[in-house]
């Protein structure tokens, strides 16, 4: 049997249909992983996780375009960076970042480290959301 450019390209198509309708049948049972601040260790850095907390402090960046906001949940507590992009969806919401101080919320963060703190950095701006 001989291999012909036509049946590769059969092939090809056959296997990158089958792929595409994988991702679509398998993407909405993708969920992130909601744990607890006290749960979140450097074996977590990069990946993707949904916390709930109280926003206790809001600081912005020198050059006043990122945000800096402390979560807790009463006995941990960890930092949410937010930077410009995010800023600006939220503030297409008609929120402003100011309106999240002593909330409780829910946000889906990346977890990451700088200067040996594990910190989030927030997903998009509908990641962060007002639950209570």
């Amino acid at each position: 049997m001989e291999i012909t450019d036509e049946k590769l390209l059969r092939i090809a198509l056959i296997t990158s249909l089958i792929g595409i309708i994988g991702l679509i049948i398998f993407t909405p049972s993708i969920e992130v992983k909601k744990v607890n601040i006290s749960d979140i260790t450097r074996a977590m850095i990069d990946e993707k996780v949904c916390i709930d907390g109280v926003i206790t402090d809001i600081a912005q960046s020198s050059s006043k375009t990122n945000y800096f906001l402390t979560i807790s949940d009463g006995d941990n507590r960890i930092a949410l960076i937010v930077f410009e992009k995010q800023v600006a969806e939220i503030q297409s919401r008609n929120m402003d970042i100011a309106d999240f101080k002593d909330r409780k919320v829910e946000v889906v963060g990346t977890v990451t480290e700088y200067k040996s703190d594990l910190e989030l950095i927030l997903s998009s701006g509908d990641s962060l959301r007002i639950i209570n």
